[in-house]
């Protein structure tokens, strides 16, 4: 599996644990010749960063960027670009007390049923420190995207709700919160929360302007579902909605379709995307965010030996996701428009050469290698059931029946079917042997 690289057109493999050496990523996918933002970077990283707010982390981090490879006086190589992010303020004594015991709302539990091993130092390679990675990639991509605006506003945090909506004061604070009149009314409540030893959640708009009409690809590349993806993948993450949302499944019809006229579209109802397809209306989804799980409050759970234990989590933590997420929506959310741009490119008849051709077959044989390699592991399990079961390795029956049936598919798909016994010969062949 390779849970830690996110690959289309564009994609980028990313490393490190909260308390360990450091947090990196590898991106092979920028071109050579253009100036590296590594000034985006830093910006984007301060943002991510834990602030002064008293609701915030006492975590102090630098987070600053260190290029290992493929940027030569600030331009691009073309070659494997290598960035690490090194960890200065750890404390792993604070989770001392944790190493064999489940947290209550962290991953914990499931990484040891996966792995038989769990990181107890904060959560190792599934803490929120991880998304240094995911936006670094994400401000490699602004050449890609062109003038494309994000605005953010924060719709609920926790109890709390604004009575306004003004994105410019959404700008300008760290809660993204569009209601000058309850700012103060919020940190409040949040330093109440926090001395309480609690946490909570919240639920964040995004609105992306100036996506041109006609990126994504149906049925399984849609630009939503991609967007969705991207953005699930972030910890904390727990739901997404667009548009209109679940909100619809209330409406009639002719409420919820968003009609047209000569000037465009009536209503946004779709949030910008129909058929998985931008339409040239202002992108517009909704993140639910979940509270943050490390609190002081007193919880049971188990420890290894599955007996019951009551806990109190130390060390320190955010009582709200919220002022660091955004940051992260972003920079995945802008790795699904670059995939779908570049696609798009490709279709249209403007700004292609060669290279974006070659680009995209290198980046379609990766991902056959991958699958390949899959492939062969699921296959060297097999074996190794067969021989421990006393089963033939070699079943020629079931192997021609696996090529008769890829050539039915092949048919369907419009794929040459003399192609399919001399490559599935070979895969077969290759992994009885290799394995």
């Amino acid at each position: 599996m390779r849970g830690n690289h996110i690959s289309a057109l564009y994609g980028f493999t990313c490393f490190g644990e909260s308390h360990g050496k450091a947090m990196g990523v590898v991106i092979e996918d920028v071109k050579a010749g253009i100036e590296f933002p590594l000034k985006d970077i830093e910006i984007a990283l301060e943002k991510r960063r834990p602030s002064t707010l008293s609701s915030s982390t006492s975590r102090r981090e630098p987070d600053k960027v260190e290029v290992i490879s493929g940027v030569l006086d600030g331009i691009t190589t073309g070659m494997p670009i290598c960035l690490l992010v090194h960890n200065r303020d750890a404390d792993s004594s604070a989770y001392e007390h944790l190493k064999e015991i489940f947290r209550p709302g962290h991953g914990d539990f499931a990484i040891f049923s996966k792995f038989k091993i769990f990181d107890w130092r904060g959560g190792g390679r599934v803490s929120g420190r991880e998304t240094i990675a995911r936006v670094i990639a994400g401000e490699t991509l602004n050449s890609v995207l062109g003038d494309i605006h994000f605005d953010v506003q924060t719709l609920v945090i926790g109890q709390k709700v604004p009575k306004y909506q003004d994105i410019f004061f959404a700008k300008d604070n760290p809660y993204f919160w569009p209601d000058p009149s309850s700012l103060k009314e919020l940190e409040s409540y949040l330093d109440s929360v926090k001395s309480e030893g609690d946490s909570v959640g919240g639920v964040v708009q995004i609105t992306i302007k100036d996506v041109p009409s006609g990126w994504g690809d149906p049925v399984f590349e849609k630009l939503d579902a991609n967007i969705s993806k991207a953005v699930m993948s972030i910890g904390g993450v727990k739901g997404i909605e667009f548009g209109g949302g679940f909100s619809l499944s209330a409406l009639k019809g002719i409420d919820a379709n968003d009609g047209m006229d000569a000037d465009g579209f009536t209503s946004n109802n779709a949030g910008g995307i129909q058929a998985g397809i931008s339409n040239g209306e202002n992108i517009v989804f909704r993140v639910a965010i979940k509270p943050v799980p490390s609190i002081a409050k007193t919880q049971k759970t188990i420890d290894l030996e599955a007996e019951e234990r009551m806990i109190n989590v130390k060390g320190r933590h955010d009582v709200c996701l919220v002022p660091r997420i955004v940051p992260v929506i972003i920079a995945m959310t802008k790795l699904a428009l670059a995939d779908s741009a570049s696609y798009q490119t490709l279709l249209s008849d403007t700004d292609l050469n060669l290279n974006s051709f070659r680009e995209s077959l290198d980046k379609i044989d990766e991902d056959l290698l991958i699958l390949i390699k899959k492939r062969l592991n699921i296959v060297k399990d097999v074996i190794s059931f067969k021989n421990k079961n006393g089963i033939d390795i070699s079943i020629p029956e079931r192997e021609q029946e696996l090529i008769d049936n890829l050539k039915v598919k092949a048919e369907l798909l419009g794929i040459p079917k003399d192609i399919i016994t001399p490559v599935w010969d070979l895969i077969i062949t290759k992994g009885k042997t290799q394995c």
